[in-house]
């Protein structure tokens, strides 16, 4: 009998061993699987930035050549979107914000002035040459852009550089290492773009709108702590494991509202994939939030999807939003919401919701637009009625809604009867001033299974 006891407590001690060795062994493989399947995320998006550009900087150059109105309308729009697309992969990566700010402010530049040339066209007017020479410096730009990424590419690859490295919490001799090689072309990138003249033109994004000051921001400068705090309260303090503040850097002057930047590492999640959230020093809002985790293929509809960004607002505090515009890609989709007051829709009032369709979640979110926008305005109310504004529009365009909103006309608002119907089986967007009844703007909705677009 005590033969016997005294080989139980061994083979227990034995299975044990044999148990822990296999969770350990399991443990470092799915970590391992983790770390690939994270830093190939990393590597597709460097890829589909580098894509993007080169793809603005081939159309640019068609469209320098092109002499159909046509033919450019069609180059400008793929250059709007190549350019968004750029921006979003490129703020998926694994680095600052701020270290990026003249390279996003480029990248949203070549977007609205593309709009506003296709807006151009639309109007049966050619393009002026001064407007060839920005587009002309415009890919000048894009070409280096480009440039400077296949070098990073080369250098990186020759390297074997793991960019999920830049978010692992490393000893900081390897960690400066590590970053050093990264931002060096990132620099120079920025110090390039830098040269792109600046651009003035009727567009959210043109210099006159990104140098206007926030008037939705009120009191005084938050504390590094405080906005912490903040950024914390918004994301849900029982769901973070670590937070840490990132540098803004050299060109922190450069972002369209001076913020603290922070790296959140959630509880269900990698620790080397942290959600990046940005604080307005003056008033702490949150601005900003990207969660550049990889979306696998979802179910939801956009409907779903729009309920669940509608409700995440709703739980920041942000109420009377409606939804407009949407654009579907990656698994995810990216809804533009604006402000809706006494049944006004107020678009320079936006707010970015971008939502995983495999689960729901919001992964992104950008209120600056709102912020820098938002105030309590006093809404005239029309000089002409409704009946008069749609006697201003053409005669046989079936209009299927109606309503008042405010919309940006350089740098003002004014506020107007918008009309949408179709004409000639198209869809379009017709707005008459709702105080002297002058036409003010025409655009041309796209639609596809992607989304919605507007010209």
């Amino acid at each position: 009998m005590n033969k016997r006891k005294g080989w139980i407590a061994p083979t227990i001690l034995g299975l044990a061993l044999i148990m822990a060795v296999v969770w350990g062994y399991n443990e470092y493989t799915a970590k391992n699987k983790l770390g690939v399947a994270l830093e190939n995320h990393y590597q597709r998006l460097f890829f589909d930035v580098k894509k993007h550009v080169e793809n603005v900087q081939v159309n640019l150059s068609k469209a320098l050549l092109s002499e159909s109105r046509d033919q450019n309308v069609l180059l400008l729009s793929q250059i709007m979107s190549e350019a968004y697309f750029a921006q979003d992969k490129l703020g998926q990566m694994p680095i600052s914000h701020a270290e990026t700010a003249k390279t996003e402010k480029f990248l949203n530049q070549i977007a609205d002035y593309s709009y506003n040339l296709i807006n151009t066209h639309l109007k049966g007017e050619p393009l002026t040459s001064k407007q060839r020479e920005t587009l002309a410096s415009l890919q000048g730009n894009s070409a280096t852009f480009n440039n400077e990424l296949a070098k990073l590419q080369s250098e990186l690859a020759d390297k074997n550089f793991v960019m999920g490295s830049l978010n692992k919490r490393q000893s900081k001799k390897v960690k400066e290492g590590n970053e050093k090689i990264f931002t060096t072309s990132i620099g120079t990138i920025e110090k390039n773009i830098a040269k792109t003249p600046e651009l003035i033109y009727d567009g959210p994004f043109s210099d006159q709108m990104i140098n206007k000051k926030p008037v939705g921001l009120e009191g005084g400068e938050v504390s590094k702590k405080e906005a912490e705090k903040m950024a914390k309260d918004f994301f849900g303090t029982n769901k973070i494991r670590e937070i840490t503040s990132l540098e803004e850097g050299k060109n922190a002057s450069e972002m369209k509202i001076p913020s603290y930047i922070f790296n959140i590492y959630p509880t269900n999640t990698s620790k080397e994939l942290p959600v990046h959230v940005g604080v307005s020093r003056k008033g702490g809002k949150v601005l900003w939030m990207a969660n550049p985790r990889p979306v696998s293929k979802g179910n939801l509809t956009i409907k779903e999807a729009e309920k669940k960004a509608l409700k995440y607002l709703e739980d920041k505090g942000f109420h009377d939003m409606e939804p407009n515009y949407y654009l579907k890609y990656d698994g995810t989709v990216l809804f533009n919401f604006n402000y809706k007051e006494k049944g006004v829709t107020i678009y320079p009032d936006l707010i970015k919701v971008k939502v995983a369709l495999d689960n729901g979640e919001a992964v992104g979110y950008d209120a600056s637009s709102y912020y820098i926008s938002h105030y309590a305005r006093n809404i005239k109310k029309p000089g002409i009625t409704l009946e008069e504004a749609r006697d201003k529009v053409k005669i046989d365009f079936d209009v299927n809604s109606t309503r008042l909103a405010l919309i940006p006309i350089g740098k003002e608002e004014v506020l107007c009867y918008e009309f949408k119907g179709k004409y000639r089986d198209a869809d379009y967007i017709v707005y008459i001033n709702a105080i002297n009844g002058n036409e003010e703007k025409i655009l041309q909705v796209i639609k596809d299974e992607k989304g919605t677009l507007t010209f």
